[in-house]
């Protein structure tokens, strides 16, 4: 089985790592910016709100996250629009695109617990079922999921008896290697066909990423699986994969240069990339800080301050993860 085949039955098979509900942060197998503030959403319904003041977004669009989750970060955007301009909530739709059923359930009783009959929640098993003539696409950590395969000097990898080889040539391995200038690590399935159904889904949109990665491709092998917040290499020596199928996330550094590419090659324009720390303090995270001091008690505030550090600081999420921003129309 190759590998991409392989990783795609390990995340969204049957009894896959994403087909079931798993928690994320302190209990789960790993921490994103979602589960450590609040003030990530809103920092993205200020950006939201700026879009629409610059005529760019309609008062009527559809506000989509993909690859939801629980719905933490929709729900924080919702609450931060209705908190900076609550009238908006009566005009903007809000949609997840969610394939799980047992995810969309998930998600449709947290956001009746958390608004009750004030937010009608849309949902979606693929983009290309998305209906908008407006929209605007948000995403968190979706681009490390798409299955890949991986390449060394020319093969990519196959899994045989709980075991990784690398035996089958590929023109497709090498192409990649000579358009990013690597001849090991990934190549992620799926970008192209993702951008091209966006590209076609709606008329005029715009789509931010959150993920960790670069702007170029790495040199070597960055794979690896995320279990209790412990962190394996793939090719961890000890590691045996029958233990860890399912059970465990897996994951790998994101080369932006591909994102961009596919888009671009959908006819969609790359507006921004930049680190998550830039992104986050330019669309306004550390003005919605400064409304929080003057209505809140001192000791909130330095509770929510330390989670916004955790999100900008260089050390800690605020360079290793970066953002990338697209618009179509």
């Amino acid at each position: 089985m190759l590998f991409r085949e392989y990783m795609t039955q390990w995340l969204y098979g049957e009894n896959g790592y994403y087909g079931h509900y798993r928690p994320i942060g302190k209990k789960g197998d790993f921490y994103t910016a979602v589960s450590t503030s609040k003030f990530f959403g809103g920092a993205i319904a200020k950006h939201i709100l700026a879009r629409i003041d610059e005529g760019f977004l309609a008062s009527d669009s559809l506000i989509c996250e993909i690859g939801a989750h629980h719905g933490y970060l929709l729900a924080d955007i919702i609450e931060f629009l209705y908190t900076l301009r609550p009238a908006l909530l009566q005009t903007l739709r809000f949609g997840i695109i969610e394939r799980f059923e047992s995810l969309q359930t998930q998600q449709k009783n947290y956001f009746h617990e958390s608004f009750g009959e004030a937010i009608t929640l849309e949902h979606y098993y693929d983009l290309s079922d998305v209906k908008a003539s407006c929209a605007f696409f948000i995403a968190n950590e979706i681009f490390d999921a798409f299955p890949c395969d991986l390449v060394y000097q020319g093969n990519i990898a196959s899994v045989t008896e709980g075991k990784i080889v690398f035996e089958t040539p590929s023109s497709e391995a090498v192409q990649h290697a000579h358009t990013y200038h690597k001849d090991r690590g990934e190549i992620a399935i799926g970008y192209e066909a993702f951008a091209q159904t966006m590209a076609r889904s709606v008329p005029k949109c715009e789509f931010m990423s959150f993920d960790y990665g670069e702007l170029s491709a790495r040199s070597d092998f960055s794979i690896r699986i995320y279990q209790e917040h412990q962190v394996t290499p793939l090719f961890e020596e000890s590691l045996k994969l029958d233990d860890v199928f399912g059970v465990s996330d897996i994951t790998y550094d994101v080369n932006f240069s591909h994102v961009k590419t596919a888009f671009e090659s959908a006819g969609m324009v790359c507006t921004q990339f930049s680190t998550q720390l830039v992104a986050l303090i330019e669309m306004g995270i550390l003005d919605l800080l400064s409304m929080l001091k003057e209505n809140v008690s001192e000791e909130i505030y330095l509770q929510e301050l330390e989670k916004v550090k955790i999100l900008i600081t260089p050390s800690l999420m605020g360079e290793r993860f970066k953002m990338i921003r697209f618009v179509k129309g």
